[in-house]
């Protein structure tokens, strides 16, 4: 369920990322329409446009961004970047690209490293807040020596996220606020998901429902399944078995094309666990489905 959970995240924020890209630099000598005197459309909300100060700095950030389809060679485009040009805020945009590159890998070790290089350049930056605690909340492990300091990092910088979600994106030049609304609904989502993952595991259960709900109404149209099955399970933890088969039956519902995923097989073993709880007739599990676990 941990994969299935980082996977979504990187489908979500690749996009944004890879199809929007967080500015749109320009040379220094390419002034805003804004400082020429003509009337602009209202911006969305957040920080300003990235800008390079000359060409040879906004030539150097394209050839490194172009490497944005190679995870490796984007850190070393990065890395290269900072070393030539420490002074310029584009060094963010590039180890933002590194980030999310690895990402799209699945590399959890290697993204927590670039989120933690955006950080340090922008301690306020709520894509990396986002990223850093997922890695966190997602890859530690029990026997960690350093468990509890790596899950009190990823809720402090979830809930810092959520605090700069609206104020510290960095918008795209031209960016539709459309876009950038669903971008910023998708980060509140996933920084709501991780705190309520943390009071999941302290066995919070009604602050962790409450979590998971304002994760789920913040990005409404794409519900993350791995969320709602862990609202569901919060449900059941409280024993509110009804409500809790139907947020699993949601899971379900939105693994029907993923149903051999460690998420579907879970959805489904809580599914039929349920029914029995509640007194219904357990559905029969289609061919090759794991069976659910006995109590």
């Amino acid at each position: 369920m941990k994969q299935t959970a980082i996977f979504v995240i990187v489908m979500a924020a690749a996009a944004f990322a890879q199809t929007q890209p967080a500015t749109t630099p320009a040379p220094a000598q390419n002034p805003p329409a804004a400082q020429s005197g003509t009337a602009q459309p209202t911006a969305p909300a957040g920080k300003h446009p990235l800008q390079a100060k000359t060409q040879p700095e906004y030539e150097a950030y394209n050839a490194a961004h172009a490497q944005i389809n190679d995870s490796a060679a984007m850190e070393k485009a990065a890395a290269d970047f900072n070393t030539k040009f420490p002074d310029s805020e584009l060094r963010v945009l590039l180890f933002r690209d590194a980030m999310h590159a690895y990402q799209r890998d699945n590399n959890g070790d290697k993204m927590l490293e670039m989120g933690r290089q955006v950080l340090k350049l922008d301690p306020d930056d709520p894509e990396a807040m986002v990223g850093v605690a997922e890695v966190l909340t997602e890859r530690t492990k029990d026997t960690d020596l350093d468990k509890d300091q790596k899950l009190a990092e990823a809720t402090k910088l979830a809930q810092h996220a959520l605090e700069t979600i609206d104020t510290n994106i960095s918008i795209p030049t031209g960016a539709a606020p459309e876009q950038v609304d669903a971008y910023k609904r998708f980060l509140r989502s996933s920084a709501y998901a991780i705190v309520g993952t943390m009071q999941y595991n302290k066995e919070n259960y009604k602050d962790a429902e409450d979590s998971f709900r304002k994760s789920i109404d913040a990005y409404p149209t794409q519900p993350d399944p791995v969320v709602v099955l862990r609202l569901a399970l919060t449900l059941d933890k409280q024993t509110k078995y009804p409500e809790a088969l139907k947020e699993v039956n949601r899971a379900v519902e939105l693994t029907s094309s993923q149903a051999d995923s460690s998420v579907g097989v879970y959805a489904r073993q809580e599914r039929d666990r349920l029914v029995q709880l509640t007194g219904g007739p357990a559905p029969k599990p289609a061919t090759g489905q794991a069976a659910p676990p006995k109590n």
